[in-house]
This record gives structure tokens, C-alpha cells and sequence, in this order.
């Protein structure tokens, strides 16, 4: 696994009892209500950025839960205010505006109020396959294989129909010889609905599945199994972008047209991507875990080193609000906003 991967270690102990006793019980358990503590500035870990609907800025960290800045004060809330975890690994927004987080131990829904922890149903995970206009799609815990359908009620536990290279990765490493591995091939990192509604995920190293309601189909380059396939991206033109992680000199490459070969851009135009998208311009931005963020203008990668004095900035994620402007979450340095020629830091 890529080490830019967040801590995973001993997590799964923990996050199977969360999922039994969610499945057992079928129920939303509800916390109390979030009043969150008020702070005056992100921790250093702030490593996804997200702007609801009503414009309030929502930021998520690898330890300290989440933080809320509407415009005048950043509010920080924790598993104390009903938060199932403090490690974030993804914000989303229903059609109502409620909000929700996704944790290796559980998905948080927000109602501005309240934290609640969404129940898991009990059906079977693997023909309860189906796809919905209003469902919401998340991201499983690790080495579990599966990623979680929400369709306004009950999370659904949805499991992989097995492949020749996820059966070919575990006759290589059965956990009978390999039992503290803490990863599962079909470890989904990333979830992309596209402009025609199928839903695209990008796997640990048995490449990106598309699922169109009622069949699936892989992808299994051989550039998208080395590694694990860190976000997917469709362009203006219809254009599928992956980005992947695991080494230094690895390229982003796009997928033209319908389900197809992959086509090289340019060598070296996208290296080590943490995860992509375009600007109003079109231009293709990603962030690069030790290097920044790069724009790529058609011809050429432009870099935007970002560091504080000596310290080197590791970026996570790039993300465009509601206005079209450029953020950057980092693992050490809170966030980052495009001013037009660089990323400044910022500060409230």
C-alpha cells in the first residue's frame, strides 16, 4: 500500500463490532446535539475540503474530526458532539442538504442539528446490487472488499462479484500465510458518479469496475493494478482521468471515449495523484502528495510547490468550491485556497 495511504492499523478490530451491532440492530442511532467547540484556526490535518449548499465550508481530518467555518467562526466537532469517528475520509451532500462523513468506523449523517449514525441493513451484500438516482455511495473500511449503497433509510453492505486478479492476489498472499495484512483487493478508494449516472470505483490493485445498474465492467490495465487508484475524473469532453499513488514517477492517464484502452497523455504530465478535477478554464489540476499541486495546460505541467519555511506541505486533495475557486486539504499544513497565481494558507 502506498505510505501516503492514512494509518489503517488497528482499525479492524473495530470497525467489524461497529458493523455488527449496526446490522444487528437495523437503526440510525442518533447523538445528542452538536454544539462542537469554537476555535480560531484548522489543526494541521485537514485533508478533505468541502462547501455545502448554504456555503458554510466543511473541512475533514485525519484526528480531529470535522471542522464548520460559515463565513465568520470555525466550529470543531468530535466523537464528543455524536461524530462516530474522528478520522474522516470523505464528505458528501443529500438533495436536502444534509450532510454526511464517511469513517473507517461508520457514516455520520448531519442535519445541522444532530450527528446521526447510519444503520446497516442485513439483506445479503452481494444480490443487493442495484442503483438508484438518489442514492449515495461510500467508501468501505479497509480490508473489507465492499462500499456501502444509502438509500435514504438503511446503508447497504455491497460486496464485489469475485475477478480473476482479485482470485489471483489471494492465491498469492492466502491470509493463512499473510493473516496481519490489512488491506483486501477490492479496497475501494474512490467513487465517481458520471454525467450518465453509472458509478465508477477505483480499487486497491484490481483496477477501476464500472457499474451501470445491472452489469459490471473492469478496467485492468496494467498501470491500474500497480497501485491504487486514488481518484476518477470525467472531463468536459466525456473523458474518464484516473490518478494512482505508489511512486514518484507514476503518470496520470485518461480513458477516451467509451469503455476502452486506456490512452497516455503525456508521459510525466501527472505525477503521484492524490486526485483530480478541472478548473472554469478546463484546465486539469491534481494534487501531489510531496509536490504540491500541478495544472496541466494541454502542453505542459505547471507546479505549485506549497511549503512553511523548511517544511514540506504533504497535499491530499484538490477541490473546487461553489464559486469555482481552487482548495487544497493537506495531511500537515490545514488547508490551502488558490488566490489566481498561488495557494495561500488559510486563515479566518
Amino acid at each position: 500500500m502506498s505510505n501516503s495511504t492514512p494509518t489503517r492499523t488497528g482499525l479492524v478490530l473495530s470497525v467489524l463490532l461497529a458493523v455488527a451491532s449496526a446490522a444487528a440492530t437495523g437503526n440510525n442511532q442518533r447523538g445528542p446535539v452538536a454544539k462542537g467547540k469554537i476555535v480560531s484556526q484548522l489543526g494541521s490535518s485537514a485533508i478533505y475540503v468541502f462547501q455545502a449548499k448554504n456555503h458554510d465550508y466543511w473541512f475533514g481530518s485525519n484526528d480531529q474530526g470535522v471542522y464548520r467555518y460559515d463565513g465568520k467562526i470555525i466550529v470543531n466537532f468530535t466523537t464528543k458532539d455524536g461524530l462516530c469517528s474522528n478520522r474522516i475520509r470523505g464528505i458528501q451532500e443529500d438533495k436536502s442538504g444534509n450532510l454526511y462523513f464517511t469513517t473507517y468506523e461508520g457514516i455520520s449523517k448531519f442535519d445541522g442539528k444532530s450527528f446521526t449514525t447510519l444503520g446497516i441493513s442485513a439483506s445479503s451484500s452481494r444480490t443487493n446490487w442495484k442503483k438508484q438516482s438518489d442514492d449515495l455511495w461510500f467508501v468501505g473500511p479497509p480490508d473489507a472488499g465492499i462500499v456501502f449503497r444509502y438509500d435514504g433509510k438503511l446503508l447497504h453492505r455491497l460486496e464485489f462479484p469475485k475477478t480473476k486478479l482479485g482470485d489471483e492476489h489471494f492465491a498469492k498472499m492466502p491470509r493463512s500465510k499473510f493473516p496481519n495484512a490489512i488491506y483486501n483487493p477490492y479496497d475501494v478508494y474512490c467513487i465517481l458518479k458520471d454525467s450518465k449516472g453509472n458509478l465508477w470505483f477505483g480499487t486497491t490493485c484490481v483496477g477501476v469496475c464500472r457499474y451501470d445498474g445491472k452489469s459490471f465492467d473492469w478496467l485492468t490495465d496494467k498501470i491500474l493494478t500497480e497501485a491504487p487508484v486514488r481518484s476518477i475524473f470525467e472531463d468536459r469532453k466525456g473523458n474518464y482521468w484516473f490518478t494512482y499513488s505508489g511512486g514518484a514517477s507514476l503518470d496520470g492517464f485518461r480513458m477516451v471515449n467509451d469503455f476502452g484502452k486506456l490512452q497516455e497523455r503525456a508521459k510525466g504530465t501527472i505525477v503521484e495523484g492524490m486526485s483530480i478535477l478541472d478548473d472554469n478554464n478546463g484546465k486539469l489540476w491534481t494534487a501531489v502528495l510531496r509536490m504540491g499541486a500541478f495544472k496541466f495546460n494541454g502542453k505542459q505541467k505547471l507546479p505549485y510547490p506549497i511549503k512553511e519555511g523548511n517544511t514540506t506541505i504533504e497535499t491530499f486533495a484538490i477541490y473546487k468550491d461553489n464559486k469555482g475557486v481552487l482548495w487544497l486539504g493537506t495531511h500537515n499544513g490545514g488547508a490551502y485556497k488558490f488566490n489566481g497565481q498561488t495557494f495561500e494558507k488559510f486563515r479566518p
